[in-house]
Formats: C-alpha cells, sequence, structure tokens
C-alpha cells in the first residue's frame, strides 16, 4: 500500500502541466490541510525548482480564527513555505448559508493567487467524497451530481486537484500521529445541525465499521458517473452547437423539437458553461412550459438562483438578477471615461474617439449626463419620423425587456441625445464627438 506522501506525489507528477505550474495550498489548519503541508513540504524538497505557496482563507466565523491563522503562519514558517492570509467578509443576513457564503467567499479568495496552469490543492479525502455522494443522494440528483468530486477539475485557468481523494481520514489521522503533527479543530464541526457534519458523525462510521470498503465504492460510483457524464456531453457536442446561438443564448424553437430528455441535458450543459448550479427536474420543466412555451407576446421570466430565464425572438437568454441599475445616474465630463455600476462597463462623449454614435458638442451651460431609467421619456431618432416614447423605441430597435434598464442614456439638459449604441436623437447629430459604450465582457 503506498504510504501518504507517495500517494501524494504521484497524483502532483500526474497533474503537473508543465515545469512552471507553481502548486498553491489551501491550508485550514484542520488535520487534512495540516498534513497536505507536511506532503507538499517533502514534495518540495524534491523538487526545489517549483513555486509552492500556502493560503489560508480567515472567515471570521470563530473566535478562533486569529489563533488558527497564526498556527497556520508558524508551521509553514517551519516548513519554509510562503504564508499568505486572505480575510472573507460574509453577511450573516444574508439569506444564503453561512456554509455556502464561506466556501463561495474562499475559493474566490483562492482564485486571486492563482496564475494558468497553476494547481490549487485542497486536502479533500473518501470521506469527503462519500458524504458528497451522500448528500447528492438527499438532494436526489442524477449522474452529475453523483459524480461528485474528481481527483482533478477545471478552475479558471488553473486546476484544482485533490491529492488525498483516495485515503481515509484515519489513513491521514495515523500518517499526523506518526509524524508529531498538531492541527486546530474548529468547534463548529461537532454541530449536527449542519449535514455534513451529521454524516461524518454519526452515518459515515456506522457505515464504515458495516462495510469497510465503503469509501472505495462510493469513489468507484463516482467515478463511473463521472465517466457517463463525459460520454454524454461527447455524444450530444453537435446537437448542443446546433441549438446554441452566437451570443450564447439557445434558439427555443429547436429546443421544442427535441425529447425531453435531450432538451434537460442540453438546458443543463448550458448552465454548465456559464458555471451556475444545475436547475432540477422540476424547475427544467418550468423552463419548458412557462418560458418556452410561453404565448408569444409574452415577456416570460423565471428566476433560478442567482439568473433569470428569459425569453426574446424565439431565444432563451441567462440573466443575471443584479445587473439592473434603474435609478442611477451620473454627469460626464468631456473627454473622460465615467464606469457605470453593476458592470455594465463605461462611457463616454469624446472628441478623440473613433468608435461609438456621432453626436454635437454640448453648448455652453448644458448639463451633460446619463441615467438608465427609460420610464417617461420621448426620444425622436435621427433617422425616423417623428417622436415616440422611449419604451416604443426600445421595442423597435429590438433591446430585450431585461436590457432596457442596463441601456445608458445620454441627456443635455432634459432631453434625449443618444440611447446606448442603438441611435442618436435629431437635433443632436454631429461630426466633432462620439457618445461611445464600452461593455465588459
Amino acid at each position: 500500500m503506498k504510504s501518504v506522501i507517495e500517494t501524494f506525489s504521484d497524483v502532483i507528477n500526474a497533474c503537473l502541466i508543465e515545469d512552471s505550474s507553481r502548486l498553491v495550498l489551501a491550508l485550514s489548519g484542520g488535520l487534512d490541510s495540516r498534513v497536505m503541508l507536511e506532503c507538499l513540504s517533502h514534495y518540495q524538497l524534491q523538487n526545489p525548482q517549483l513555486e509552492v505557496r500556502a493560503v489560508h482563507v480567515h472567515h471570521g466565523l470563530s473566535d478562533n480564527a486569529d489563533h488558527w491563522m497564526e498556527q497556520c503562519r508558524t508551521w509553514c514558517e517551519e516548513a519554509r513555505i510562503p504564508f499568505y492570509a486572505e480575510f472573507a467578509n460574509l453577511d450573516i443576513h444574508s439569506k444564503q448559508s453561512l456554509e455556502a457564503q464561506a466556501r463561495e467567499a474562499r475559493y474566490a479568495l483562492l482564485s486571486q493567487h492563482l496564475r494558468k496552469n497553476d494547481l490549487l490543492l485542497t486536502a479533500q479525502h473518501a470521506d469527503d467524497q462519500l458524504e458528497t455522494v451522500l448528500l447528492a443522494l438527499k438532494r436526489g440528483s442524477g449522474p452529475k451530481g453523483l459524480a461528485a468530486m474528481g481527483v482533478k477539475s477545471v478552475f479558471g485557468e488553473a486546476v484544482l486537484v485533490r491529492p488525498f481523494l483516495s485515503l481515509k481520514r484515519e489513513a491521514l489521522e495515523d500518517f499526523a500521529k506518526q509524524q508529531n503533527l498538531d492541527w486546530v479543530e474548529d468547534e463548529s464541526n461537532q454541530d449536527t445541525q449542519f449535514d455534513r457534519n451529521f454524516l461524518r458523525l454519526r452515518v459515515i462510521p456506522a457505515l464504515s465499521k458495516r462495510w469497510p470498503e465503503i469509501q472505495a465504492s462510493a469513489l468507484r460510483s463516482a467515478q463511473l458517473c463521472f465517466e457517463q457524464e463525459q460520454l454524454l456531453d461527447e455524444l450530444l457536442e453537435q446537437q448542443y452547437q446546433s441549438v446554441r446561438n452566437a451570443d450564447n443564448s439557445l434558439n427555443a424553437q429547436c429546443l421544442c423539437e427535441l425529447s425531453e430528455a435531450i432538451r434537460n441535458r442540453l438546458l443543463r450543459r448550458w448552465f454548465a458553461q456559464y458555471g451556475l448550479p444545475m436547475p432540477g427536474k422540476k424547475q427544467l420543466g418550468l423552463i419548458y412550459r412557462e418560458v418556452i412555451n410561453a404565448s408569444q407576446d409574452a415577456n416570460p421570466k423565471l428566476i433560478i438562483g442567482k439568473v433569470s430565464v428569459r425569453r426574446f425572438q424565439k431565444s432563451l437568454f441567462l440573466v443575471e438578477q443584479s445587473k439592473e441599475a434603474p435609478y442611477w445616474q451620473s454627469t460626464i465630463v468631456i473627454d473622460t471615461t465615467l464606469e457605470l455600476p453593476n458592470g455594465l462597463g463605461y462611457v463616454g462623449v469624446s472628441s478623440h474617439s473613433d468608435i461609438g454614435l456621432l453626436v454635437r458638442a454640448p453648448e455652453q451651460g448644458e448639463k451633460v449626463w446619463v441615467q438608465f431609467n427609460p420610464g417617461g421619456l420621448t426620444a425622436h431618432p435621427d433617422e425616423r419620423s417623428g417622436s415616440r416614447k422611449l419604451k416604443k423605441l426600445f421595442q423597435e430597435y429590438q433591446i430585450p425587456s431585461w436590457k432596457r434598464s442596463q441601456t445608458p442614456i445620454l441627456m443635455y439638459n432634459e432631453e434625449v441625445v443618444a440611447v446606448g449604441d442603438s441611435f442618436v436623437c435629431r437635433g443632436y447629430s454631429g461630426s466633432g464627438h462620439r457618445f461611445y459604450w464600452k461593455k465588459h465582457n
């Protein structure tokens, strides 16, 4: 049987992409990551050309959090591994669970330490894998959920690696005792109100006593589910590309012509492309009935987590809920750039720009400003006869309803000058200045 250090080294050797890849350890200070720090120290001695570091995320949820951080710092100094601490900012009043917030914050902070081809090392082990499979069963997950965690997975431009996934926690604890290692104990790990703690403390010990190989069996089942998921993606790749539009929306009419099983699979693939949690079977049914099959004159909207599924001109779109900024407004200084809220890009009125809509220069005393709220505004596009409510013009210019409060409107005093990148109003066209809107990708 391989030792813990040998298991760690073999996985790292198999996952290294190129000689310049760095190893970044997520170090909580608990037993698992403490053992991995020791393994990383041994590995660095054998591979001194590799750059390594350990990153500890301070969540601030325990009175002992400062102590844990300093312990991690001390252990890294002893191992001669560079140590970095990051501080999470969690909202205890949020509807999202603290556990989920902490996980999201942790990975977001860890990602700041990663470059292309780096390996992010996390210390999940075989017992953690069994917990994940059992939680997936509790939620009624399909093969993708039951695939649980892989030894390696894509993480932005880096790779997330779990070297201990084949090892039981018992093996890690034996190793720690043999090496006389200390580690921290998070008191919240004893709270069985959390599902994982309930499984770890009450369920898995009983299962392991009855079936000692159950962790290995769960790992094997997860790997088989993962392989099936990969096979399905490969088989349906051509069909997925046939329903996906150039702007990453989906052709609703084409989806209607597919079987329910294939349609649901392609919708899940669409969510996965955006890194979103998978919609459940009930939610997939609602997408089909209430969005895809809504009446032609409807403006359907289905909220799923942090996004909404919308339909516009026979296409489905995934829209971030936080993008709208209807009440925001700001003045613009000519030849300077103005950052818009909520990641909507930036705008400017410039005499030097070679992109954007041509507008006349503001006259002396005219207030130049930008707003998003189209309510009550009237505009007269230069190429049209007569003025119309901006709401009607948005429809004519085929701007989806959810983008109408995300489209910057250039104003001189109280008159509409230009709208987004769509049109300039009569009386305001010119040749010396441009109103430009650069959107974030």
